[in-house]
């Protein structure tokens, strides 16, 4: 049996994999909603609900139904039945509503609570139901299998109302999977030719660029594998399998290109991460699509996710010596703009054997970016480093990252907009003001901590982890104009719950109103850099005429990047 494409080799089988895993959500089904039962968390947007203990997902439901009847289990046909007949009683079917055609989040809080309602819901659980209708259509009671139809319908009106266009890459490719899928299960040519035509522009957008909008975000390009794996699989269009594989085809080189071997990491940067380690469903995800290559978990402790089953997702051989041979290389990708005109944004990575450290040009300090993120191999486990700006402890959209960086040597700085968000990019503008108790920057070190050493200099701070040393400088510091403000910039290193803080605090104190139009300077500049013997090259900082901040490494050299010295709008 061929190695990538086999269910069963190595021990793999994916079926059984998949019962194992219905069973273990046994517990979580809660037979008088016909729904399952989760823990509430809440990334503090769309939804409204603050103090539930226990939420029921339609996303989660339908994937669990879809799981039921893919186990083939007769005794889990009449359950998954229960599911999808509660969840789609729960779809928007009123056409003069602007909600038509998607669904809530949770059973508990209806369309209209919810601030604002998710259009993303149509895609998520419209790809469920056609999955399930595509495959097990044959086993539904009559009823059911045209109410089914007929929300794939109000589904399928809804995502292509919307229309998103192919900077949205997961959700283009899961309302292309929908449409296309339904429009060949249901015999309907304008979903079908619809579907067709969102790939299309997808593949245009994607292949112009070299890399998908969100570039190399662990979460984007995990979901864009595998939901253009179910598509090539699915379908039965030559022209949409083709398109999907080349997709995939240049999906798995961005995977490839930057996983790093003696961390077992995704290196970064990353545009969009929930987290910075690698979780529990990424390495299972890699396990699987390898066929073992990289090894996480005991096969039969893999914690197996019910929509892989069938999905058809494997890394293709050409690049799975990536996963096991450690080198020493640099990557750079433009991700955005034009490389000729001089505003082009690009990701640079450098890797070693023990170390990589990857870096954006310019960007924010979201919490879902990595725009300055290092993973050192530290005695055979991964440790990262990670920069942040926080505000009362979350990190801070206003605040903006610039850097140049060549193999090891990272130049970066920080200034600050008085127009961006606060917690998100777009849903909580600041308007130039904030109310703080405490704001500071922060290297973040974590992961594994065993034998890590980081200590205080004159001008900055010097980290060991494992045979890697790395140092910080501070080359130029700013942020006056405030009551409170200080005269001196030093690092503080102390030890949180499960990291070590590298700190520079930059207020804290009463809670306090901290305008950004009024400050005088804020700006910072530091470089890191993997220590190797040898000095740490001096940057030229030079105030320009008018009064930006121009950054280069050396008199002889061009500017690396500008700072905007007082704070103000984005450009």
């Amino acid at each position: 049996m061929n190695k990538m494409n086999g269910n069963t080799n190595q021990g793999i089988d994916q079926q059984q994999m998949l019962i194992r895993k219905i069973r273990m959500l046994e517990s979580r089904y809660d037979p008088e909603i016909c729904m399952l039962r989760s823990p509430f968390s809440s990334p503090g947007y769309h939804t409204t609900l603050k103090q539930e203990e226990f939420i029921h997902s339609t996303r989660d439901s339908l994937s669990y139904a879809l799981g039921l009847l893919d186990t083939e289990l007769a005794e889990m046909e009449q359950r998954a039945f229960d599911i999808i007949r509660q969840v789609i009683s729960l779809q928007d079917t009123d056409r003069s509503h602007a909600t038509f055609g998607i669904w809530s989040w949770f059973y508990e809080e209806p369309l209209a609570q919810m601030s604002p309602p998710d259009w993303n819901w149509a895609d998520f659980c419209g790809s469920r139901l056609i999955q399930a209708l595509s495959r097990h259509g044959w086993r539904f009671p009559e009823a059911l299998r045209e109410d089914v139809i007929r929300s794939i319908d109000y589904a399928c009106e809804a995502i292509m109302k919307r229309n998103v266009g192919p900077d949205y890459t997961n959700i283009a490719i899961i309302g292309a999977f929908v449409t296309r899928i339904a429009g060949e299960q249901l015999g309907r040519e304008d979903y079908a030719e619809y579907g067709l035509k969102r790939l299309e522009k997808l593949y245009a957008y994607t292949q112009q660029r070299g890399a998908f909008q969100e570039y190399n975000s662990p979460v984007y390009t995990y979901i864009a594998i595998l939901e253009l794996s179910k598509l090539r699989s699915e379908t039965t269009d030559s022209t949409v399998k083709r398109l999907s594989d080349e997709l995939i085809e240049l999906t798995w080189q961005t995977v490839a290109g930057y996983y790093h071997p003696a961390t077992a990491q995704w290196s970064g940067p990353h545009s969009r991460s929930y987290q910075t380690l690698l979780n529990d469903q990424s390495k299972a995800f890699l396990q699987v699509a390898t066929q073992g290559e990289v090894m996480f978990f005991p096969w039969e402790e893999l914690p197996y996710e019910e929509e892989w089953y069938k999905s058809g997702f494997y890394c293709p051989a050409a690049y799975l010596d990536a996963f096991t041979v450690r080198g020493t290389k640099e990557v750079r990708q433009l991700y955005e703009g034009n490389a000729g005109d001089g505003n082009g944004k690009w990701a640079v990575t450098f890797m070693t054997p023990q170390v990589s450290i990857g870096s954006f040009t310019d960007s924010d300090l979201w919490n879902q970016r990595r725009p300055l993120v290092a993973y050192v191999e530290n005695n055979g486990s991964p440790s990262y480093i990670q920069l942040r700006c926080l505000h009362d402890g979350y990190d801070y959209c206003s605040a903006r990252f610039k850097a140049r960086q060549d193999q090891g040597h990272l130049l970066f700085g920080v200034d600050f907009l008085t127009n961006g968000g606060d917690t998100h990019p777009n849903l909580d503008r600041i308007d130039g003001e904030i109310e703080a108790g405490d704001f500071r920057l922060r290297l973040e070190i974590g992961g594994s901590l065993d034998g890590i050493s980081a200590e205080t200099v004159e001008d900055g701070a010097v980290i060991k982890i494992g045979e890697t040393i790395l140092r910080l400088t501070t080359w130029f510091a700013a942020f006056a104009g405030h009551s409170g403000a200080k005269r001196s910039w030093g690092w503080e290193i102390h030890m949180g719950e499960d990291a070590i803080l590298v700190d520079m605090v930059l207020y804290s104190g009463l809670r306090k109103s901290i305008n950004f139009t009024h400050l005088r300077q804020a700006a910072f500049v530091f470089s890191l850099d993997i220590q190797e013997g040898g000095d740490i090259p001096r940057p030229l900082v030079e105030m320009t005429s008018s009064g930006r901040l121009r950054i280069s490494g050396s008199t002889e050299e061009p500017e690396a990047f500008s700072l905007t010295l007082r704070p103000g709008p984005a450009e």
